[in-house]
């Protein structure tokens, strides 16, 4: 409860008044007393003060974006009582440090108002705050922890599209306007007894061979994902700053190919290789699905385990079901490399944008093996974007007359 301060000025109280009992100087019996109520009036000061408070912290908007300021504003609530004047407001943010702010009295409440400036990506959790009451000569205070609150999400800016690459790749070899195409299927919904005059195609005969007795399948109409964007985020592959970053611009650019699928309405899935297991949406109505897919872009992190190829070749996942398949990556090694061209040999439509993770780091180009994988991928009938440090978003993926705009 005592300050540094406060702990000097209690001790040199108590010092003063030992002094004055051992050589009898009365004179200094006075300050030494003064001294000591000072340092017990301010303990008093600050528990008499130091009510229970409540947090209440606001974003002033509802998306902000990568490189934004964001305005954030602070509003204690006290539980009955006097308030202090003003009190410290230590704020970590995550990985932006500890933020501390003083917060002034306006009424019934303590608010104040602080800036981060130029915030990149990602998701940054309030955790660990607490306000500081403390007396005005300082030495004494009070500390009281305060309740975590929601984090704050910080989106990629993503790019309108309203061509891609891969479309305009296949309209110069003559395959005219991609049209919007609904695969369906069907997935097994239980299984009931056979009624006469049902075709024994859809006999289920595990079921009758475990009940003696014919049983039949019931299907339920599943329609299937269009296209699933697969977002490499495999660790070690990264290159750049926060905010400039090789894995942002994946993100971004990711992200963007989504949205234009999204707006047209087709049934699109994100899959981001992070973490222990696959962070992984599905689109299917854009109001209700889209904000959420915005949620797993911000909190995209380059922490995967598992290599992107594994996904690829797993033939009960996502990207072996779907029509079209586009990676993002900033790897082509020869094991994804043959993965690729293996989807895009069953007649899958495969297209890969290639961030070029070198040139984040100050290099002016790739290696030579990134870019005869290129040319590799493209002889095989693949469609390669590749996305440099500086180069325009909208510019690699569609073409040079987009405009810059967020979801």
């Amino acid at each position: 409860m005592l300050t540094r301060r406060g702990r000097f000025a209690l001790a040199l109280g108590g010092g003063t008044y030992l002094g004055a009992w051992a050589f009898g100087a009365h004179v200094l019996y006075a300050p030494a007393v003064g001294i000591l109520l000072a340092v017990g009036a301010a303990v008093i000061w600050t528990n008499v003060l130091a009510r229970p408070l409540r947090l209440h912290r606001r974003i002033d908007r509802d998306r902000p974006l990568e490189g934004d300021d964001v305005v954030v504003r602070i509003e204690l609530e006290g539980d009955g009582g006097m308030l202090p004047a003003t009190a410290m407001l230590q704020d970590p943010v995550g990985r932006l440090g500890d933020q501390e702010v003083v917060v002034g009295r306006d009424g019934r409440f303590l608010r104040a108002v602080y800036r981060l400036r130029r915030v990149p990506r990602g998701r940054y959790r309030f955790t660990g705050a607490r306000a500081v009451v403390e007396d005005p000569f300082g030495l004494a205070q009070r500390t009281q922890p305060l309740a975590d609150s929601s984090p704050l999400l910080v989106y990629p800016r993503l790019a309108r599209l309203d061509v891609l690459f891969a479309e305009r790749g296949l309209r110069a070899h003559g395959a005219g306007r991609i049209l919007l195409r609904r695969p369906a299927g069907f997935e097994l919904h239980s299984v009931r007894e056979y009624q006469s005059g049902e075709s024994l195609r859809r006999v289920h005969w595990p079921s009758t061979a475990r009940r003696h007795q014919l049983m039949v399948k019931e299907l339920e109409d599943a329609p299937r994902d269009e296209i699933v964007v697969v977002l490499d985020a495999e660790a070690g592959n990264g290159a750049g700053p926060p905010g400039d970053s090789s894995f942002d611009a994946q993100v971004r650019a990711a992200g963007s190919l989504l949205w234009a699928h999204a707006r047209r309405g087709r049934h699109a899935r994100l899959v981001v290789t992070s973490g222990v297991a696959d962070d992984s949406i599905s689109i299917r109505t854009y109001d209700r699905d889209w904000p959420r897919a915005l949620e797993i872009l911000a909190s995209a992190e380059q922490n995967g385990r598992r290599p992107v190829e594994a996904l690829l070749n797993d033939q009960a996942g996502a990207a072996t079901h779907a029509r079209d398949l586009a990676v993002v990556t900033a790897t082509l090694r020869p094991s994804l490399v043959e993965a690729i061209i293996a989807r895009a040999a069953v007649r899958q439509q495969v297209s890969v944008v290639y961030v070029e993770a070198p040139t984040f780091a100050g290099r002016r180009k790739s290696a030579l093996g990134s870019d005869a994988a290129v040319l590799r991928l493209e002889s095989a009938g693949v469609p390669v974007a590749v996305l440099r440090r500086g180069d325009s978003l909208e510019g690699v993926l569609s073409g040079p007359d987009s405009a810059v705009a967020h979801g």
